[in-house]
């Protein structure tokens, strides 16, 4: 499939989803949520902790306009980017749980690794 999931939303909601899934992961470590989003969510997530790992003024103004609490850019920088810095990608782990109860939904838990 080309391009970027559609995940069933306009784009302006689909960019606010995507924008609170990513500050509620990049605060808590891990959520679970259907494994399309997820999918969506890892692509954000990876490119954030990349733009944290430079650390430069442009780089955390790139990140504040994308993440939607001004304490998990912090956190980014300060803690969860450092961890990362002798790794070249992957830093999200999707694990997948099976179908959702009610609408048979394929469910994941995306985390940080």
């Amino acid at each position: 499939m080309a391009g970027k999931r559609k995940l069933g939303r306009a784009s302006d909601s689909r960019r606010a989803m995507l924008r609170a899934m990513v500050t509620f992961l990049l605060e808590n470590g891990k959520i679970e949520t259907t494994l399309a989003r997820s999918k969506e969510v890892r692509c954000m997530v990876e490119k954030m902790i990349t733009l944290g790992k430079s650390g430069g003024l442009h780089s955390k103004r790139q990140v504040m306009s994308y993440v939607t609490k001004e304490s998990v850019t912090k956190k980014l920088f300060d803690e969860i980017a450092p961890k990362y810095s002798d790794r070249k990608g992957g830093y999200t782990s999707i694990v997948k749980l099976g179908p959702r109860r009610g609408d048979a939904a394929e469910m994941a838990i995306i985390k940080l690794v």
